[in-house]
């Protein structure tokens, strides 16, 4: 994906002379062209270069640069050239030396025509950004799914109540449906950061040429549609060397895998706790602990995070402080971000399908919910709602917990008496009765009644889902949308193609 000091045109050699389309012989020997060299990477942008040479073709015939002839002679070669396969592609620097070397070892110097009006600066940065769009939707399409798998999952156990957690300490029982939640709405926020880079993603740079524009009557409008671009970069220098489209997919990224990563943390703890048992699919066992059953490939989704993180950095370090206009840094700062969208979507797939095909041990679930005390907050909170300022509630509750037995889980009501005579000077009773203590101290109970909006209690939780239900819907149409518009119109250029071969 590098750049030279392009010509207009690369008319004055046939790919026979020993050198290529734009090195010719004096350029094109050395150890520093290995060094250089991108193409057997860019092996993943070879569809989307014949994509982009086809519709820069298309426009130039339109618009008088070229004649019908040529553009015919071209456009038949790139079918040649594609039929063949990026390893049948001369030896080159990049793949879009190496496609325009083809072409013109097919049709001759009038092959050269076809990068009239261009420089390799806004090619490549074209077709990056049409095979990212790709790579976009993937990813999009994978996390609208798993946010899908998650809803249904959390409408199984809306009255399932487990333990929930602050610094890994028991702390409050919650819902397995709630604790589902936690996860879908972050992932919700992943769908909308991926929707603003493939927005940001989906603009054509091409027409800008080297940085500084051409003297060519183009319509980079014209490309633009042809290649489903919903716009122009404006600026020519801004068109070449500008990465930040990178930047804002491999973040997106590494937001949505840091998510994934405490997914994944969490049914590696709930299952070595007993909380669930993950599927064999999703586990493996020991070479030498034949009882073993590891949830290996959540630990896997786990380290992911970390890898994207690198990525990120990587890619931000290669941009920090280039010079406009184009450097060949820039073609360093591509791969960070194919790590990225090739390691998250599975990661996330993964990670779902753990969790929704996770055994939950509902049994073991209800004895833990009430572990050290979990419904103190609760009834703190009766007492409160009873008349009893919270701070004061709070510490009648607290010195009922400081002398709980090694293992006791609850208080009995008549050391909450006791404790309530002392702090309040008066019987507990004369603010909350024993029975409705009593339910307080369930967890079940202690769930309903955090109803609040967002709350774990089922009827919150249900409102919960029902909203999530109504944004994945929402954002299942965008996708659709999007991928319907790209569609429409690689069909058209299709259609374009067909008129001169």
């Amino acid at each position: 994906m590098t750049d030279g000091e392009d010509t207009p045109e690369a008319d004055e050699t046939d790919g026979e002379s020993g050198g290529t389309a734009i090195r010719r012989d004096r350029f094109s020997g050395g150890p520093a062209r290995g060094f250089m060299s991108s193409l057997a990477a860019d092996d993943r942008i070879f569809a989307a270069d014949l994509q982009v040479d086809r519709a820069h073709v298309v426009m130039l015939a339109e618009q008088g640069i070229i004649d019908d002839e040529d553009a015919s002679a071209i456009l038949d070669a790139l079918d040649d050239v594609e039929a063949a396969g990026h390893g049948e592609l001369p030896d080159a620097e990049d793949v879009h030396e190496a496609i325009e070397t083809a072409v013109i070892q097919r049709v001759g110097p009038e092959g050269g025509r076809m990068h009239t009006a261009r420089s390799r600066n806004d090619e490549v940065a074209t077709c990056i950004r049409y095979r990212l769009r790709s790579d976009l939707f993937e990813a999009l399409e994978t996390v609208v799914g798993a946010r899908e798998q998650l809803l249904d999952a959390a409408a199984e156990h809306t009255e399932t109540v487990m333990p929930g957690f602050t610094h890994l300490q028991y702390a409050q029982p919650v819902t397995v449906a709630h604790w589902i939640l936690s996860y879908e709405g972050p992932l919700a926020r992943d769908t909308e950061r991926l929707f603003s880079a493939f927005d940001t993603t989906n603009q054509s740079p091409l027409g800008a040429a080297a940085f500084a524009g051409t003297p060519f009557d183009v319509d980079r409008e014209r490309t633009a549609e042809l290649l489903g671009f919903d716009s122009t970069v404006a600026n020519s220098m801004d068109a070449t060397s500008s990465r930040d489209f990178l930047v804002e997919t491999t973040s997106a990224l590494t937001t949505l895998a840091t998510t994934l990563s405490g997914l994944a943390e969490d049914l590696v703890v709930y299952s070595g706790r007993d909380y669930l048992e993950i599927s064999d699919d999703y586990a493996s066992t020991s070479s030498i602990m034949p009882q073993k059953k590891n949830p290996d490939t959540l630990e896997i989704v786990r380290a992911t995070a970390g890898e994207t993180q690198g990525a990120l950095q990587q890619l931000l370090t290669t941009l920090k402080g280039l010079p406009r206009s184009y450097n060949i840094d820039l073609q360093e700062a591509t791969p960070p971000a194919w790590t990225a969208v090739d390691a998250v979507p599975p990661a996330l797939e993964v990670a779902t399908g753990a969790l929704t095909t996770a055994e939950w041990n509902e049994d073991v679930l209800a004895a833990e919910a009430a572990a050290g005390f979990s419904t103190a907050t609760g009834v703190a909170d009766r007492l409160a709602m009873a008349g009893v300022p919270f701070r004061t509630a709070h510490e009648v509750v607290a010195s009922v917990a400081e002398d709980l037995e090694p293992g006791q889980d609850a208080p009995d009501l008549d050391a909450l008496e006791a404790a309530a005579e002392e702090i309040l000077g008066e019987p507990l009773t004369a603010y909350v009765d024993r029975e409705t203590l009593t339910a307080t101290l369930d967890p079940v109970e202690s769930v309903a009644m955090r109803d609040s909006a967002g709350g774990p209690a089922p009827e919150a939780v249900v409102s919960q889902i029902d909203g999530a239900r109504e944004r994945l819907s929402a954002d299942e149409a965008s996708v659709a949308e999007r991928r319907e518009a790209v569609t429409g119109a690689l069909d058209a250029l299709e259609t374009e193609v067909d008129r001169y071969v």
